[in-house]
C-alpha cells in the first residue's frame, strides 16, 4: 500500500474540529503585512488576490473584496469591476506560468451553494488541464499537488506585480 503525506492538512482539520478557525480568514489575512505567510499574492484598491491554502490544482487563487460582504448586490460596483480586471490579469498569469488547457472561475454564494466562507464574497480561479482529475480525487478523496504553495506564491506575485 502507498501513502501520501499531507501534514499541512491536519492543521486545518484540527482547527475546524476544535473551533480554532478565524471567523473570516480573508479579513484576518489582509489585516497584517506578512503576505508570504497569509498567501496574499496581490493587493489592489478594493480587492486582493490570495492563494487557496487547500487548492484543487496548482495556482488556485481567490479574488476577494476587502469589504466583508456576502452577496453581489452588497458589493461596491468599483470592487466588482476590479475583480473582473484582476481575473483578466490572473488569466494571463496562468497562461504564461502554467499553460493550462482551460480555467475554472466561480463563486459559491451561501452555505447551501457550497461556500466555505459564506460571509465573505470571493471568486475562485484555477487553471485546469486535460486529465488533471484522476482516481486519487474521485476514489481516494485526496489531491496530489505538484507544486509547493510557496513556489506558486512567488510565481503569481511576480506575474501580478
Amino acid at each position: 500500500m502507498d501513502y501520501l503525506w499531507s501534514p499541512w492538512r491536519f492543521q486545518y482539520m484540527a482547527g475546524v474540529t476544535q473551533g480554532k478557525q478565524p471567523e473570516c480568514f480573508f479579513c484576518d489575512a489582509v489585516k497584517g503585512t506578512r503576505d508570504e505567510e497569509t498567501l496574499v499574492v496581490y493587493r489592489g484598491k478594493k480587492v486582493f488576490v490570495i492563494l487557496n491554502r487547500y487548492p484543487y490544482t496548482s495556482g488556485h487563487v481567490m479574488i476577494v473584496p476587502y469589504a466583508h460582504v456576502a452577496e453581489l448586490n452588497l458589493c461596491d460596483a468599483e470592487a466588482l469591476k476590479e475583480m473582473m480586471e484582476l481575473a483578466q490579469r490572473v488569466e494571463a498569469a496562468f497562461r504564461t506560468n502554467y499553460g493550462p488547457d482551460g480555467m475554472n472561475l466561480g463563486m459559491n454564494l451561501g452555505k447551501a451553494a457550497g461556500a466555505g466562507v459564506a460571509g465573505h464574497l470571493h471568486l475562485h480561479m484555477l487553471p485546469r488541464w486535460i486529465g488533471d482529475t484522476n482516481f486519487m480525487t474521485v476514489t481516494g478523496e485526496t489531491r496530489v499537488q505538484p507544486e509547493e504553495l510557496q513556489d506558486t506564491f512567488e510565481k503569481l506575485r511576480k506575474a501580478l506585480s
